[in-house]
């Protein structure tokens, strides 16, 4: 069995403010840490499920260098391997070899979630809202979809409760979730304590492991319509001339494609 990891910080039990998941603040050396400890505890279960190889993607953007690479070397689990400095949603070296199963850890809920920590889409201040036809989604839709297209099926989610609903939602009961904390606010939370948190993802890992069937993969539906709600006019500037994608609203864009890949690939062209 081969298991892809792909992780975000927001979603982490301890971490509930941007200083702690910035690059250059004096908390993000610490946020660094529990952050990799969960990451540990994902490959700790899916090597206890017989996973043969695992690897986990750093999908966190901290900028200052640490942009998809804010992993504590090491204190990177032996059994795993890593990839740091990719652009989100572009490694797909794996999936296309071989994979059997995507979890996803730290997750965070879209956009405008009440109860979500830390809740946004992509960016804090760009993106308001994102739909794939018209499913409203976040970053754990567009993880799943990424996996999606090579019909790999996401079996986890690890984050605060409302990350954890939120992918219930989207990929149904059969979904394992861990949840870790539980949002107050967008900056507050109700923790478990880290040992606890680990524990909780390890063994969800395992779980989720042990039924691969029990959630299908997430392919959005083709043709492919994506619509994004802009949070300012100026950032439809980003968005003219490209191929397939129309400025429909000053404050909505849409990309059509013949997939959901051509889609995402005319709307997303952010590179490291």
């Amino acid at each position: 069995m081969h298991v892809l990891v792909m992780t975000d910080m927001e979603g982490v039990s301890g971490i509930t403010v941007w200083d702690q998941v910035s690059s250059g603040e004096p908390m993000f050396e610490e946020g660094r840490r529990l952050y990799t400890e969960e990451i540990n505890a994902a490959v700790r279960g899916a090597k206890r499920a017989g996973a043969k190889r695992v690897v986990v993607v750093d999908c966190h953007g901290a900028g200052k260098g640490h942009t998809f690479n804010s992993l504590v070397p090491e204190l990177i689990h032996p059994d795993c391997e890593w990839v740091a400095h990719t652009a989100w949603s572009r490694y797909t070296e794996m999936l296309e070899e071989k994979c059997d199963a995507c979890l996803l850890v730290g997750m965070h809920a879209r956009a405008g979630t009440p109860d979500g920590v830390m809740c946004h889409t992509i960016s804090t201040t760009t993106w308001r809202n994102l739909w794939f036809n018209d499913q409203l989604v976040g970053e754990i839709g567009i993880n799943a979809a990424v996996v999606g297209v090579y019909r790999v099926p996401v079996l986890l989610v690890t984050g605060d409760e409302a990350s954890c609903r939120e992918g219930k939602e989207l990929l149904g009961p059969g979904l394992k979730t861990a949840a870790v904390k539980k949002g107050l606010g967008r900056y507050s939370a109700r923790h478990l304590p880290p040992v606890r948190a680990r524990e909780l993802i390890e063994e969800g890992a395992f779980q989720a492991l042990r039924d691969l069937r029990s959630v299908e993969p997430y392919v959005p539906e083709s043709p492919c319509t994506i619509t994004v709600e802009l949070g300012t006019v100026d950032s439809a500037d980003g968005f003219r001339g490209r191929h397939g994608v129309e400025i429909v609203e000053p404050l909505k864009v849409v990309s059509r494609g013949s997939c959901w890949q051509e889609a995402w690939d005319q709307i997303w062209t952010w590179r490291v």
